[in-house]
């Protein structure tokens, strides 16, 4: 009962960070397209540094950015925080149910033999971290050069990413690169992003002219958000994709794929400028196909280590192995207490139920993401009988 009742707080939790997560980041994409889609209003007017006239649901609107601050504020201002800090509470909670308190997701002993709450502590301590990091160098004579400070960011990123992998599990080494930098994100609203727009509306509503230098520091985070939007959707959907994070360059893909997303995310900014360069969108594009050509994965052997035809693998053999290692979880009624129901409803039971869902069973054992954080110890010559079984035409004897 308490394990069915966790998995439906974790379905509401994680209902709730889709939510709050799509709010924000369409928050982001909106204000950045708004922001560059200004153009000069039709008729002058004091203090009017660009206008957008747009239609949506049948009703026409028109947005006006000031020059500098306006004379006189309005009772109602709107602010747009609390899809930033709705996703990032929501998210968090998401991490402690699924990897910390959760035996199986969060390490491997295949990775690196570390205890569950060193685990914690490593991806705890990469969050912090990690923030701190970002904000010093924002800080520092490097938050000028914004190019330099985006190579070096995406260079300790890299160096994030391989490290987490040699110690973590490979989907919770994933989990928490998205986790840090969405961490980032959150933190440049609530401590840079919203505090000077407050300082600056204070300001303005004494009658005074607000520091330019504040919403010269919030715009530099905003578009930091902006350019890490993309990676950290791919981190969020990427638990469902083992073939990317249960690689054996998993570090090396995901770092690819950040360049994918900022290339992506490049092009739409661009084109909201109203600058067409569509070859950032083919290079994405063309870089996600080689990806996905370099890492697919590599057909059983027909041979065995001596040359000889591989042996034919019998039904008998992979039925007792899976058995032994899958069906504690993915069977009718699992006896592993962490799952009221079998994983995505995958049934290993029986020669049918095996043949039905044999792709995500090669899947997963190429890749190394099953058995879950390996807790019932396959070992490699089972991991590939049964692959080579599978091979072979998965055929029942």
């Amino acid at each position: 009962m308490l394990a069915h009742l966790q998995d439906w707080l974790t379905l509401g939790i994680r209902w709730i960070h889709f939510i709050a997560g799509a709010a924000w980041i369409g928050a982001s994409f909106y204000f950045n397209w708004l922001n560059h889609s200004l153009r000069p209003p039709e008729e002058e007017r004091d203090n009017i540094g660009g206008e957008v006239w747009a239609v949506h649901g049948g009703d026409f609107f028109q947005v006006n950015k000031f020059k500098g601050a306006p004379e006189k504020l309005p009772g109602t201002l709107h602010w747009f925080k609390w899809e930033a800090y709705l996703t990032w509470f929501s998210g968090f909670a998401m991490l402690i149910l699924v990897y910390y308190l959760k035996p199986g997701y969060l390490v491997d002993p295949s990775v690196a033999d570390i205890t569950q709450s060193q685990g914690v502590m490593i991806g705890v301590g990469t969050i912090i971290i990690g923030w701190f990091v970002y904000d010093l160098m924002c800080k520092s004579p490097l938050g000028k050069n914004s190019r330099l400070l985006a190579m070096i960011g995406f260079a300790l990123v890299v160096v994030v990413t391989y490290s987490l992998c040699q110690v973590l599990g490979s989907r919770a080494a994933y989990i928490h690169v998205g986790a840090m930098l969405g961490t980032i994100m959150a933190a440049n609203v609530f401590f840079v992003i919203i505090p000077n727009q407050r300082i600056m509306v204070d300001t303005m509503s004494k009658g005074e002219a607000p520091d330019v230098s504040l919403g010269e520091a919030g715009a530099l985070r905003s578009l930091h958000n902006n350019y890490m939007t993309l990676p950290v959707l791919f981190v969020m959907v990427s638990n469902a994709h083992p073939s990317t994070f249960g690689h054996e360059y998993n570090w090396l893909i995901l770092a690819a794929l950040t360049i994918i997303g900022v290339m992506t995310r490049h092009y739409f900014n661009l084109k909201n400028k109203g600058k067409k360069q569509p070859l950032w969108l083919v290079a994405s594009a063309l870089g996600m196909f080689v990806l996905a050509y370099l890492v697919s994965p590599k057909p059983a052997p027909a041979l065995s280590q001596n040359g000889a035809p591989a042996a034919a693998v019998t039904f008998a053999e992979v039925q007792t192995i899976i058995e032994a290692r899958c069906t504690s979880c993915h069977a009718e009624k699992p006896t592993y207490e962490a799952f009221p129901t079998p994983p995505k409803g995958v049934i290993l039971t029986n020669y049918d139920k095996i043949k039905a869902h044999q792709e995500k069973v090669k899947t997963s054992l190429e890749t190394n993401y099953m058995p879950l954080g390996n807790l019932t110890k396959m070992t490699t010559e089972e991991r590939q009988t049964v692959i080579r079984w599978i091979a072979q035409g998965a055929q029942f004897p």
